[in-house]
């Protein structure tokens, strides 16, 4: 990392005391000349636009965040390594220090001056702002300034800030407590989560926030998104913001990287000057308009913001009038810095974690060295007191508190539903959720809409969503492509489900091959723990949920190999909680078509819905497609007028296909069954907490389409047979007489009969499991020849029939 000498000579003077006051740094903060120059171009610009009546109160206010933002260096220090603070900065003892101290110490002071920054100017422009940070593991930094400026949600207030509320905040940090039902018993946690005040995104996986902000604000909001070196540096489709930046449908976005230089276990690339330069001019070449400066100056982060903010509006203005094509300019933000910087050990890999040498605790060298460090970064209280009031001003500005800031607080309207007429006849599923996204998207102008699309859209049956919507791009080539398109395509499923996770204001829609959304995945699971953790707390996120479709799916898509061929991405999705994560496996246009108001009517949930792009027959008509909707399952057919049935479950649209063939040889010698079709496997089972149990069927509406009575159960599902029966043991409650076909990891360049018969689970093997429990021989329902396909002996085209 380079030394950032060049940021450091003699400053300009003023004959202002207000900014010589400034200029003179406080503790570990300094200003460099060019920072200088650009606080008074800003100061005169603020009074000038009215913003702040003189020079001198933009120069006391910036005097003000020196002293926060070295309060908050302290703190953070402090909730690393103490189970207490001493507000009148006399030396801890021994027995103060934690035992085991904590934290991700060098990136939260990084973070300090920059979010501290961010609510300075703020204050400065009279405008909260949004904020994201991608690297939540630097929370401490956000937590330490929230709780200093008061800026909190309830449960943090009632905690943080009474008279020994510091000292609470230092213990709380990682101290691993529990409520007796095991969840956290501290309002704190070690990333961004749901009780950090105006926190959005957790950041525990790096590189999602780069793909997301572009499409988070709407026009005429403003959001800083705090980056990280290292995601930046590695994490495909960050450099792709220009392509998708428009005035017309996107809010002002600021992006600042933090350019510490370091990972956790070794320099980053950016960490050389030679690396900087270089990104430097990648960020250049993809569009961006890159600004390197003194990321320790929190006056610094203030100038490059506010200039970046005009910029990237007028250049927007520009190009929404026509006087210039898209893609506009981006302005991006480089703090550069040192890992840890304002404490012991900046710069080095242990300023990652744990800075000091050894514990304080034990150590009495450690011990000196924290007291020696964070005497140079304590505030008075008075005196921060004081700076705190001049930069919370909110209530005089007539603006909401940072914790409220506009991406925080998005709830949409309830979107209006389209009418669309069921069908009959064979047709694909997939032209169900083309027919209504386009008519929602019609129905609902003002909310915004964003299609992610990793490629092949046409393909997979999403024909009208593309003529209508069309590819975003800057340079249209066809009918199908618009500058101001709608859809996000990019051979990047993490880039283009990013797209559609940001837009949570408005209407959204993601379809892939099955196959490929395993790469979704990361940023989807992050979501969804997000939004679970928000309910847990009482505040329940409100954006409108919506699908991520895996079709081209992996019964039907033999035709390109086994990499092809995988049903992890439904089966990881039913593993998280219900109450966010639905799974529903429609079998037809109608089933599809009923299902989609209610994804679209909830609120803070992602549904995996695995369609058939394939025609498929419609096997049920609008009245039983609702009930399919509203219970989850539905029985099919049955034939019980000779004994006990067998139990029939399927789970898939090929599935129920190939149980339907084998109820016709069941009812042809008399034998007894129950056909029910689980389109949405989740709801039956054993709910893990109080939320779930809410998306749950109850124990009586379970019995209605599951009775107990029926031991003998086959189900035949789209999954693999041990995960579905895994989520679903109470649905086989003698296991003993129980069977579950699903896929066994069995593929190639096969039909879809050719893939079910592989997998064993095509009508025939369905039938030899029936015999299976019901302790009868196969042959009663098989032919000799089909009995030899099934066990392996003979030819598979007699089951198979030729069918693709």
């Amino acid at each position: 990392m380079p030394t950032l000498s060049h940021l450091r000579s003699a400053a300009p003077t003023s004959g202002c005391p207000d900014f010589e006051l400034w200029r003179h740094g406080y503790g570990a903060i300094q200003h460099s000349p060019t920072t200088c120059t650009s606080v008074k171009a800003m100061a005169d610009q603020l009074v000038a636009d009215g913003q702040q009546p003189d020079t001198a109160t933009v120069f006391r206010k910036l005097c003000a965040l020196d002293r926060l933002t070295s309060a908050g260096l302290w703190l953070v220090a402090h909730m690393t390594y103490a189970n207490r603070v001493n507000i009148t900065g006399q030396p801890l003892k021994a027995r103060d220090f934690k035992k085991h101290p904590e934290g991700h110490t060098g990136g939260a002071l990084n973070m300090v001056p920059a979010y501290a920054a961010y609510l300075a100017l703020n204050n400065l422009t009279g405008e909260t702002r949004s904020w994201l940070m991608g690297q939540g593991h630097c929370v401490a930094a956000i937590d330490a300034l929230n709780v200093l400026t008061g800026n909190l949600h309830p449960e943090q207030l009632d905690r943080y800030q009474g008279p020994e509320g510091l000292s609470v905040l230092a213990s709380d940090f990682y101290s691993y407590r529990q409520r007796p039902d095991g969840g956290m018993a501290t309002p704190l946690g070690s990333h961004v989560n749901a009780h950090t005040a105006g926190g959005i995104i957790e950041g525990g996986y790096l590189g999602f926030a780069e793909l997301q902000y572009a499409h988070m604000p709407l026009p005429g909001e403003s959001l800083v998104a705090f980056l990280s070196d290292g995601a930046a540096e590695e994490q495909r489709g960050s450099d792709w913001i220009p392509r998708w930046w428009r005035a017309e449908d996107c809010g002002t976005v600021l992006p600042i990287m933090i350019a510490n230089g370091r990972r956790i276990e070794q320099r980053t690339e950016l960490g050389t000057q030679a690396g900087l330069e270089r990104f430097e001019e990648h960020l250049s070449d993809r569009g961006f308009a890159p600004v390197r400066f003194d990321g320790r100056d929190p006056a610094a982060f203030v100038c490059v913001l506010y200039e970046m903010e005009k910029t990237l509006t007028e250049n927007g203005r520009q190009a929404a009038n026509g006087e210039q094509p898209y893609p506009v300019k981006v302005p991006f933000g480089i703090a550069e810095t040192l890992k840890g910087f304002g404490f012991y050990g900046a710069g080095s890999n242990a300023a990652h974690n744990l800075p000091l040498p050894g514990n304080p605790r034990m150590d009495t060298k450690a011990r000196k060295l924290f007291q020696t460090h964070a005497d140079r970064l304590w505030v008075a209280p008075d005196e921060l007191a004081g700076c705190i009031h001049q930069l919370n001003e909110h209530a005089d500005q007539q603006r909401p508190l940072e914790r409220d800031h506009a991406l925080a607080m998005r709830n949409p309207p309830e979107p209006v539903m389209p009418e669309i007429p069921q069908v009959s006849g064979t047709c694909s599923p997939m032209q169900a959720v083309d027919d209504f996204f386009i008519a929602l998207v019609t129905a609902n102008p003002d909310l915004r809409a964003r299609v992610g699309n990793p490629d092949e859209l046409a393909s997979n049956r999403l024909n009208g969503i593309l003529a209508q919507l069309k590819h975003r791009v800057n340079d249209p080539e066809s009918n199908e492509e618009s500058v101001h398109g709608k859809v996000i395509t990019a051979l990047n499923e993490e880039a283009v489900v990013s797209a559609c996770l940001g837009n949570k204001a408005g209407l959204n829609l993601v379809a892939s091959y099955e196959a490929f959304c395993v790469k979704m995945l990361g940023a989807i699971r992050q979501e969804l723990i997000f939004s679970r953790h928000q309910r847990e707390v009482g505040r329940p996120a409100r954006w409108l949920g919506f699908p991520v479709i895996a079709t081209s799916h992996t019964w039907e898509n033999g035709k390109n190999e086994q990499s092809h061929q995988d049903t992890t991405f439904c089966e990881a999705l039913l593993s998280e909680m219900n109450d966010v994560s639905r799974v529903v496996f429609p079998a037809d246009y109608n089933s599809a078509l009923a299902v989609l108001p209610g994804i679209y009517q909830g609120r803070g949930t992602l549904t995996c819905m695995v369609v058939p792009k394939r025609e498929r027959p419609c096997v049920f008509n609008e009245t039983e497609a609702q009930a399919l909707a509203r219970n989850g399952a539905l029985v099919v057919d049955e034939d019980t007028s000779n004994g006990e049935p067998v139990l029939l479950i399927a789970n898939g649209a090929y599935q129920l296909s190939e149980l339907i063939h084998a109820c016709e040889r069941l009812r042809d010698t008399g034998t007894p069954f129950r056909l029910v079709y689980l389109q949405e496997p989740a709801r039956f089972r054993q709910p893990r907490d109080v939320h779930e149990a809410a998306a749950c069927l109850s124990e009586f509406e379970r019995e209605r389409l599951f009775p107990f009575r029926l031991h003998r159960r086959v189900a035949l599902t789209h999954m693999r047979p041990e995960v579905f029966r895994g989520h679903l043991h109470p649905l086989f409650p003698e296991p003993r007489q129980s069977r579950a076909l699903g896929y066994i990891n069995h593929g190639g360049t096969l039909n879809e009969a050719g893939m079910l018969f592989a997998n064993r689970c095509s009508w025939a093997h369905a039938l030899a499991a029936c015999a299976s429990v019901m302790e009868r021989p196969p042959g009663e329902w098989l032919s000799s020849a089909e009995l030899a396909a099934v066990e392996g002996r003979g030819d598979p085209s007699v089951i198979t029939g030729g069918r693709g």
